[in-house]
């Protein structure tokens, strides 16, 4: 029997939600000026996130947390069938197919919700001592952050493997862990590179870096920075914003949306855009440092991490300041797993913010919001 009480609506995380509003709303704006059919789409993928969310937010996660270890080895042996099972997408074998309903999954994708909640829950079990991990509980740890990493890397998409890399990493960093570790695995880093660089990457993946260091950027980028250019500090109208109207900007609506923002809003509407993801990372950070829980810390920490990390490279790309690879605008660009992804993580969050008081449940086990 579930009892819902609006006293849970005080512990509530409103503000992180007024955020994430204004950004859902200006990219279904752009995407329904670029495709009118994307952006029926993409309403749909916000209807189902939002389903999600409501589902995942009155789940009694902390009770449940005996099953997030499950739910990790699940996702791994899902990326164990993709080696076998995968389907192929432009030299990737990234996908499995869903049988009768002619669908596919990635399963990297829910690896990182996956992960970062087992970070929070092993973080949680074993706490960090004052001088921070020590190396057998850094290496315990590094191994669930490995393991996902070099099943993606063998995709190949070494994008989102890098991605789980940081944050797992990023969260090490920031929880707390004996300063002689980074030293070591700095300077590891420092003489692997080279080599990792000749006998690692495909030749694509070299191509890509090659082409960010060359004097003239690739035409993707080329184009990405014509249409930056052109948006001036005001934007252009819809009609005169050339570079998406004639399909001269290459993924105007995922890779590249950032470039169509500032071609229609300018300086000050790429501004502002960065403005909320600057305020919405400082707000998660704020909420990790100024808590002692650390099922809370984590997810929020890996939250911001996750974000910061999107956008930076995301921007960074669509100006010629980091190789093109497939990250997309948080919460920004065109697709369904990415924005469900980011729901469900701040669904937990939201969970783990406003149901934290031990009184949430009663003795017979029965959710009680009180």
């Amino acid at each position: 029997m579930w009892r819902f009480d609006r006293r849970i609506l005080a512990q509530f995380d409103f503000f992180s939600i007024l955020l994430i509003i204004p950004l859902v709303i200006i990219s279904h704006w752009l995407i329904g000026e670029a495709v009118p059919a994307l952006a029926q789409k993409q309403t749909a993928y916000i209807g189902i996130a939002s389903i999600v969310f409501v589902f995942v937010f009155l789940l009694p996660i902390r009770r449940m947390s005996w099953i997030i270890p499950f739910i990790y080895w699940a996702n791994i042996a899902l990326l164990f069938a993709v080696e076998f099972l995968g389907h192929s997408r432009l030299g990737a074998q990234r996908w499995i197919d869903i049988p009768f309903i002619n669908a596919t999954i990635q399963p990297s994708e829910f690896v990182k919700p996956a992960l970062i909640l087992m970070l929070a829950y092993l973080i949680h079990k074993n706490p960090p001592p004052t001088t921070g991990y020590r190396i057998k509980d850094f290496s315990k740890i590094s191994f669930y952050i490995l393991l996902p990493f070099v099943l993606i890397v063998k995709e190949p998409d070494l994008g989102t493997a890098l991605v789980l890399l940081l944050i797992g990493y990023g969260v090490l960093f920031f929880i707390g862990t004996y300063w002689k570790i980074w030293a070591t695995i700095f300077a590891a880093l420092l003489l692997i590179a080279p080599l990792s660089y000749k006998f690692l990457l495909h030749d694509y993946q070299r191509t890509r870096i090659t082409d960010f260091m060359s004097e003239k950027p690739s035409y993707h980028v080329q184009q990405s920075m014509i249409a930056i250019g052109s948006g001036g500090l005001t934007g252009k109208a819809k009609d005169e914003a050339t570079q998406t109207q004639m399909k001269f900007l290459p993924i105007a609506t995922s890779d590249f949306i950032f470039a169509f923002l500032v071609e229609r809003t300018g300086f000050l509407g790429a501004l502002g855009v960065i403005l909320i993801y600057v305020m919405l990372i400082l707000h998660l950070m704020s909420l990790s440092v100024y808590n002692k829980d650390y099922f809370i810390k984590v997810v929020t920490i890996s939250i911001s991490f996750m974000i910061f990390i999107y956008m930076g490279v995301n921007i960074s790309m669509t100006m010629g300041y980091a190789p093109v690879v497939g990250v997309p605008l948080p919460m920004f660009s065109y697709g369904g797993s990415s924005f469900i992804n980011f729901m469900i993580l701040f669904a937990i969050m939201q969970n783990l913010i406003a149901f934290r008081y031990k009184d949430m449940y009663d003795v017979r086990g029965k959710k009680s919001f009180v």
